[in-house]
């Protein structure tokens, strides 16, 4: 085998949730965003549906930790995301 000096691998690294930080949810498992039930702005209530990560075939629904605004969604539909990387950011409100 011969390596290709020519081809660059590109990764994406992306910011982890903080488990402390109730406003932080990240995902529980690594998989495919498959749903955003959240935008930015958006108020959400303690246990409504922010995504659904999609693992071999099983969907895991991640439920916001508390009511709140949506401040950033770092991540789009389609997006590969390992466990703990953030979903999505809360801000108090």
């Amino acid at each position: 085998m011969v390596r290709d000096q020519a081809i660059e691998v590109e990764t994406k690294s992306r910011s982890q949730a903080n488990a402390a930080d109730p406003l932080q949810v990240g995902a529980p498992i690594g998989g495919i965003v498959s749903v955003l039930a959240a935008s930015v702005g958006a108020k959400v209530v303690k246990g409504d549906r922010l995504a659904t990560v999609e693992a071999m075939k099983m969907l895991t629904t991640v439920y916001a930790p508390v009511s709140g605004v949506v401040a950033e969604v770092p991540v789009a539909v389609g997006d590969s995301v390992q466990a703990k990387d953030l979903l999505v950011r809360l801000q108090a409100g």
